[in-house]
């Protein structure tokens, strides 16, 4: 929804800048402005049509030039009343009613002020090439009334020079008027596409955010579900598993279900958000490099044998994305063991320090055959997600079988002096 401020009094502005803008109309709707403008044009030329033919109807005329013949001072009122009549219709055919009436003015006086009014119409509304050129026209025509209707009080070149005054300071207030509105118009049409890129800003924020909290209970997923499989997986080959253990075994599958439908509830209300309110809502503590002995003790308590080499410098001082990082790596590194070399040993080797970055490695041995009960299946994206993760951190990530024929997960992230 736009959020462009809308002027205290619309009414007060044209047609053409009223917001907001009706843009399915071809011509603007006038405003109450428009009316009143239209209603005082109309006046204005109806009073000089009447103001005029009354002095040349006058025994001694101060305005109005002199005609030979009555008749024709009539013919030039109606002329006059008719122009005045057109101003009504001047918005929606300002160069076609100029173009036709442009004529008259080479004889006729009642006919100029709405004439005038039509010419800083088309001037206002119409490019510069066309308000020049109807300008000339004028001047023309000018030249004419002042040859055919000569003032017996000026010479032909003072009642010309009049014309010419006349016609450029309407050509300038026209054109000045049209500045102005077009200035207007671009400044509304920068703030419109800067609001709309601040949208689409938002939107592709709050895409990319989605998306991360959606790799991160990719990874919180993975690896609970493979814990749960690897129970499960144990007290189906060893029914006859002593109590204590049975029992060890199914909380375990118990509390890693019931920690697994947390998480799953969390993201899916994340994802379903549609209000601007719920992406400033909390989310849960991220894991940090600290929290990989608690990761590493529950790879354990599933049978996994996990030999750790933990040799970072300063490990307090681990900046907490770096962590985070490291920790989805180790975690990613673990859950693919257990899907893929179950029953494997595997190592995790995790060092650096300040200036020299930190590495972190995770090895198992390469399994021999399938697995029994088959592989547990999967997204095909954790280490997708962790090559995607290590390169927005600026860091290096390799993995596949290494010289010894072992599978090598490691990654290299960037840690600052």
């Amino acid at each position: 929804m736009s959020s462009i401020a809308v002027p205290e009094h619309p009414w007060l502005l044209p047609g053409e800048l009223a917001v907001p803008a009706d843009r399915s109309r071809t011509h603007p709707r006038r405003t109450t402005r428009d009316w009143v403008v239209d209603t005082l044009a109309f006046l204005a030329s109806l009073l000089w049509v009447l103001f005029v033919t009354a002095d040349a109807l006058s025994p001694e005329p101060t305005i109005a030039i002199p005609l030979p013949h009555d008749w024709m001072i009539v013919a030039d009122a109606l002329i006059g009343l008719v122009c005045c009549g057109l101003l009504w219709l001047r918005r929606r055919w300002p160069l076609g009613l100029l173009v036709a009436t442009t004529p008259l003015t080479m004889f006729s006086l009642a006919a100029a002020i709405p004439l005038l009014v039509l010419f800083f119409t088309v001037v206002v509304h119409r490019r510069t090439a066309i308000a020049m050129a109807v300008t000339a026209a004028g001047l023309v025509t000018n030249l004419v009334f002042s040859w055919l209707r000569p003032d017996p009080a000026w010479p032909y070149w003072a009642t010309a020079s009049w014309g010419v005054v006349f016609s450029f300071a309407v050509l300038a207030w026209g054109m000045f008027v049209r500045a102005r509105r077009q200035l207007i118009v671009s400044l509304r049409e920068r703030a419109e596409r800067a609001e709309a890129e601040q949208q689409l800003r938002v939107a592709q924020a709050r895409h990319l955010e989605r998306t991360r909290i959606a790799r991160e209970m990719h990874d919180v997923l993975a690896h609970r579900i493979s814990l749960l499989s690897l129970h499960a997986g144990a007290l189906e080959f060893r029914p006859d598993a002593p109590a204590d253990e049975v029992a060890r075994a199914a909380g375990v599958i118990r509390g890693s279900a019931h920690a697994a439908l947390q998480d799953l509830r969390e993201v899916i209300g994340v994802l379903r958000a549609g209000s601007d309110n719920d992406v400033d809502a909390p989310e849960p503590p991220q894991p940090t490099l600290a929290d990989l002995p608690a990761l590493i003790a529950e790879s354990r308590s599933a049978g996994v044998n996990v030999n750790v080499s933990d040799i970072v410098d300063r490990s307090g001082e681990v900046p907490a994305a770096l962590g985070r990082a490291a920790y989805r790596i180790v975690q990613e590194g673990l859950t693919n063991a257990r899907k893929h070399a179950a029953g494997a040993a595997v190592t995790v080797d995790v060092a650096g320090g300040p200036g020299n970055g930190l590495t972190v490695a995770i090895g198992n041995r390469w399994p021999v055959g399938a697995p029994a009960g088959g592989t547990l299946p999967g997204a095909g994206t954790g280490l997708v997600g962790i090559s995607e993760r290590v390169t927005l951190a600026g860091g290096r990530l390799a993995y596949g079988r290494d010289d010894a024929g072992d599978f090598r997960l490691a990654a290299w992230l960037p840690w600052p002096a």
